[in-house]
């Protein structure tokens, strides 16, 4: 009897055991989709490889030159003078002597008929550049847009009809922090080299390296020479071009800027639209003076976490005030794409084309509203009246120009009025007391509003000169008796 109910328990036992051990098995697929075991060699042996054979041949190394004038004296270098006067004797005066600068970084084969992109600073002042490809091929390069507010520029090499090797740009909004990523270029000279690793940040906007200020942040090892090389994403699209690193010793320490891809893509539509100049491409102008939310603000405006741009004042001209935009205004995204502070809001109206409109939404007294604002270029109005001022006076030998909304673009500047000096003979007198960017903001306690009435007033004539001068938001006077 007892073994009997012992049997009967044990068979109850074996089934509850069959049956957890079934119900594992089905859910067994689920989990295999998450973690696989590796299989083969293939799998085992995980590798970038299959990447970087298909992004870099389209990464070139750029070699530059430009020749440098240099005053050198017979006495630099000697130990007798340089024990009283110091290293620098000499070097004020004496005789010119040339040198030949050499300079090294990288590029990005983006369509296959030659169109290169590149960084700026990477063939600044460069009379000659050499386009070098992996395979050991050179190429006789010539700049065809320079975009210094981006640090972006785009080369041409004459490829004989011959079909070059180039890669795709990628949204860099379709990253995110983690994702792995690969830099590719030629740092230090050593030749074309390949580091990984993963997207560190988005939107940096805390810098101050071009006049955009937004970023790709990466740990991928950014060195000298690395500048105008490919940040690649794993599907082999190139989500930016590396530009700038943080470091205190030259080398990488982990944290290296990669212009987005967006705003790549910007310069080659502006160049092919024949939207560029001397000055570079062409972009939006909005005309409004911004700040973003400050903590205070973000509790007053009832907001949990601080985010948007509090429109502080606008333009005359602005097509922002021409679409409704008020001054208190806050802007909360541009194209659907939330903005956290006025150098994101730069960012993203700088990659609308000219032409089109950008979708605002904006939150006004509590209602959040929608404004269709026109992406124009700047207006050159009032018209500069760009003027040699001569005369005996302080400014003999200056051109000054009145500052328009196109004037303060071409010049990097705040203000948007006003007279700004454009050159300074460098052979007067007048270059002790002022230099090229500087706002004329009074002569002799006189406010200076246009390029006429800073004439007449200097035709006055005076004993002495007395001149208020701004320039990057720092004023200074000047006494000139």
């Amino acid at each position: 009897m007892i073994e009997g109910v012992r049997r009967v328990k044990y068979i109850v036992m074996l089934r509850f055991v069959l049956t957890l051990f079934f119900c594992f098995l089905i859910s067994l697929p689920a989990y295999a989709e998450e973690r696989v075991v590796p299989v083969g060699r293939e799998q085992v042996q995980m590798s970038f490889a299959p990447l970087v054979k298909q992004v870099a041949p389209a990464v070139v190394s750029i070699a530059t030159k430009r020749t440098v004038t240099q005053r050198v004296s017979p006495f630099t270098g000697d130990p007798f003078f340089e024990q009283f006067f110091g290293r620098s004797f000499g070097l004020g005066g004496g005789l010119s002597k040339k040198r030949v600068d050499s300079a090294l970084g990288s590029g990005v084969i983006i369509e296959p008929d030659g169109l290169i992109v590149t960084n700026a600073h990477v063939i600044r002042s460069a009379e000659e550049i050499t386009v070098v490809l992996v395979d050991g091929r050179e190429f006789d390069a010539k700049a065809v847009l320079t975009d210094e507010p981006s640090d972006l520029a785009l080369l041409r090499i004459d490829t004989h009809e011959e079909s070059l090797p180039f890669v795709s740009l990628k949204p860099s909004e379709s990253l995110e922090v983690g994702d792995l990523v690969l830099a590719i270029g030629n740092p230090f000279g050593v030749g074309q080299t390949v580091t990984s690793g993963i997207i560190s940040a988005l939107a940096r906007s805390s810098l101050n390296i071009n006049d955009f200020n937004f970023f790709i942040q990466t740990d991928a090892a950014i060195n000298p020479g690395n500048s105008g090389g490919a940040l690649v994403a794993m599907d082999g699209g190139v989500v930016g071009i590396n530009s700038a690193i943080f470091s205190k010793t030259g080398g990488s320490l982990g944290i290296g800027f990669a212009i987005p891809s967006e705003m790549v893509a910007t310069v080659i539509a502006a160049e092919k639209a024949g939207q560029s100049g001397a000055h570079g491409i062409a972009r939006a102008w909005l005309g409004i003076a911004a700040q973003g939310i400050t903590p205070d603000i973000a509790e007053s405006l009832g907001f949990e976490v601080p985010h948007g741009v509090l429109i502080a004042g606008m333009h005359r001209a602005s097509p922002a005030k021409k679409s409704g935009l008020k001054t208190g205004d806050v802007v909360m995204a541009v194209n659907d794409k939330a903005v956290r502070d006025p150098a994101e809001m730069k960012f993203r109206m700088a990659t609308v084309p000219l032409g089109s409109d950008a979708e605002f939404e904006v939150l006004r007294k509590g209602k959040v509203k929608t404004l269709h604002v026109a992406a124009m270029a700047p207006p050159d109005d009032p018209p500069r009246d760009e003027t040699l001022l001569s005369g005996n006076h302080i400014l003999n030998g200056v051109t000054v120009a009145n500052i328009n909304p196109a004037v303060a673009v071409e010049l990097g500047l705040k203000n948007e009025e006003g007279v700004v000096v454009v050159s300074v003979d460098r052979h007067g007198q007048a270059r002790r007391v002022v230099s090229s960017g500087e706002v004329i903001l009074s002569v002799n306690g006189v406010d200076i509003q246009d390029v006429a009435a800073l004439k007449k007033l200097l035709k006055r004539g005076a004993n002495s000169w007395r001149l208020v001068l701004s320039a990057d938001g720092h004023q200074r006077q000047v006494i000139v008796r």
